[in-house]
């Protein structure tokens, strides 16, 4: 999956940033931290502008983060994927034919041969990675899975999200708006 060359998946958690990313040439965006009522417009202001909507369904308030709550936002929104770190979701997705992406986190070595158990038994679409990591470790859990990964959480800076693409990731995500415009040749 490469997001049509897009190194840059932006994690939209406000009306502000949503209307900066409407106006931007970029295509695809998560949603975090709305609340399910909000969703609908969100969504719609969204495909008016030709996006692509991606869904962490565990930070929209009022959602269960289960295969219900999945099943009710693949056939109530017109979205394009879900972000879970949860199997279940993961798999109702994939079923449902929108984009799985799995969502782990690191903290050591432990939490990793854990995490890549887990992510063997659901073969989500793509593997998103937090904190944000690059180097040897990145290529060596790259070897380990089918998926291709993205790396997010704690970016701080484009040579940052340099270092996580020339890794291995296929793209990051970050909340940040002074990053969305990273290409590589920034």
């Amino acid at each position: 999956m490469n997001f049509n060359n897009q190194i840059v998946l932006p994690a939209i958690s406000n009306y502000k940033d949503l209307r900066l990313f409407t106006k931007s040439d970029l295509e695809y965006c998560i949603i975090i931290d709305f609340q399910l009522a909000e969703l609908v417009h969100v969504i719609d202001e969204l495909k008016e502008s030709n996006k692509k909507v991606l869904i962490h369904i565990e930070l929209i308030k009022g959602l269960a983060n289960d295969e219900y709550g999945a099943i009710h936002l693949i056939q109530n929104f017109n979205i394009d994927g879900l972000i879970s770190t949860k199997s279940q979701v993961i798999q109702i997705a994939k079923k449902r034919k929108v984009l799985a992406i799995q969502r782990i986190f690191l903290k050591d070595s432990i939490s990793l041969e854990r995490s890549l158990k887990i992510v063997e038994k659901a073969n989500p679409d793509l593997l998103e990675i937090l904190p944000a990591i690059s180097g040897e470790i990145l290529k060596t859990i790259k070897a380990q899975v089918s998926s291709d990964i993205i790396c997010g959480g704690l970016l701080l800076s484009k040579p940052q999200i340099a270092n996580c693409i020339e890794s291995g990731a296929v793209c990051v995500t970050t909340s940040n708006p002074a990053l969305w415009d990273y290409s590589h040749t920034s």
